[in-house]
């Protein structure tokens, strides 16, 4: 179903008014959607430029080159405890790219997006496009923040996945983020609805405790995702970067085609 604006978009291409898309199983979607409420951590990885451009499709868009042979691998773990489309759990696996002809419109195309609720990813991929796929996706949270031994456990175990083992499980501790105040920043993501380019904007408060990497433990199992990982190098490389916030929120505007499309 189209959308229907019902006010008007405001400058940068954010919209200042709400857009009705239309309904999905029967649930009415609206943008700007408000997600008020997320943990989550956010890992970056230096990768080799030829295998990730292998794992973006089709022709609109160009790998971001992070430096000579290599571009950047971005893993969002996400608990949703307040969002419109449900209390739920996602993996967000993506490599930065731009649109072509557009190098400063960098963001993240996403290739793979498991999620742990039907409705999610029935609206995520009618509605945006991106490749959400229902899974089984668990946090699990020992300690309290600040302890010397709290951590974080997110278990992702695909369908594709053997019995008894995760196709990818993130291990690390978990900081207390008192008095650490999130700082809220635009991003791109990039996917593509019915062979359309699509763009969808955000404002998200960004995870604000880095942790140090050699703190955090990657697994794979044997699914096709831990394979597509494995050809960027993972489990042994390790994250340039990770980032984790508690009690976080975003807003995404609505998804629009990538100009010139």
């Amino acid at each position: 179903m189209s959308a229907e604006v019902t006010d008007s978009t405001g400058p940068g291409g954010h919209g200042s008014g709400e857009v009705e898309w239309g309904e999905v199983e029967g649930v009415a979607i609206r943008f700007p959607l408000v997600v008020d409420e997320m943990h989550s951590a956010t890992l970056t990885f230096t990768v080799p430029f030829d295998a990730a451009r292998a794992l973006v499709p089709g022709d609109a868009f160009e790998v971001l080159e992070a430096g000579p042979g290599s571009a950047m691998l971005v893993i969002a773990l996400c608990d949703y405890l307040r969002n419109p489309w449900g209390d739920y759990n996602e993996v967000n696996v993506g490599i930065l790219v731009h649109p072509v002809g557009r190098p400063e419109a960098a963001g993240a195309f996403v290739w793979r997006m498991p999620v742990d609720q039907e409705f999610t990813c029935a609206a995520g991929r009618q509605v945006m496009g991106v490749p959400k796929t229902v899974e089984d996706i668990t946090f699990t949270y020992d300690g309290e923040p600040g302890d010397p031994d709290a951590t974080v456990t997110m278990r992702l175990v695909m369908a594709d996945e053997p019995s008894g083992s995760a196709t990818l499980q993130v291990r690390f501790p978990r900081p207390s983020s008192e008095g650490v105040d999130a700082s809220l920043e635009p991003a791109m993501t990039y996917a593509y609805l019915d062979g359309v380019p699509m763009e969808l904007g955000l404002d998200m408060e960004l995870p604000p405790l880095l942790l140090d990497p050699a703190a955090v433990e990657v697994t794979l199992g044997e699914g096709a995702l831990a394979d597509e990982l494995r050809t960027l190098g993972l489990p042994e490389r390790p994250a340039d970067l990770v980032m984790w916030g508690e009690n976080l929120a975003a807003t995404f505007q609505v998804p629009r085609p990538v100009s010139g499309s």
